[in-house]
């Protein structure tokens, strides 16, 4: 009896991971110059914009959005801001209370991702991409 896990989920997490060095790599770069929180915002916006890419074209494909591109895009970050309150609210609440060096802000990150990816994954199964993936 063992454990296998759906296509879209696995390709959900990879999304996910790699979302999240863009996350890290950009608040990082950004952080000095416009602080913990402004960073963090345009640091989610991107790796929320690199989860679009991935997950419309791997982990759901067969699978459509209704309306045009920029729709399904703006409807996506518009879910994905379900998720990002959660992130960013625990983002905050660890910045807020312990140290903001650089280590300490990746493992917020982390932690805030961690939260919000169920959120996420049910978001986008649920009422984006809600259609079955077409057979062959």
């Amino acid at each position: 009896m063992g454990f296998k896990i759906k296509r879209s989920v696995l390709w959900f997490l990879i999304a996910g991971s790699l979302a999240f060095v863009v996350d890290v790599a950009v608040l990082t770069l950004l952080r000095d110059a416009l602080g913990v929180y402004a960073a963090r915002a345009v640091s989610f916006w991107l790796a929320a914009t690199t989860t679009w890419l991935i997950n419309r074209n791997i982990s759901f494909a067969g699978r459509s959005a209704s309306g045009s591109l920029l729709t399904e895009y703006l409807r996506y970050l518009g879910l994905m801001l379900g998720g990002g309150a959660v992130n960013l609210a625990v983002y905050s609440l660890l910045a807020w209370i312990f140290p903001q060096g650089p280590l300490w802000l990746m493992l917020y990150v982390a932690a805030g991702t961690l939260v919000a990816m169920t959120v996420n994954y049910l978001s986008m199964t649920r009422l984006l991409y809600r259609q079955p993936p077409k057979t062959r």
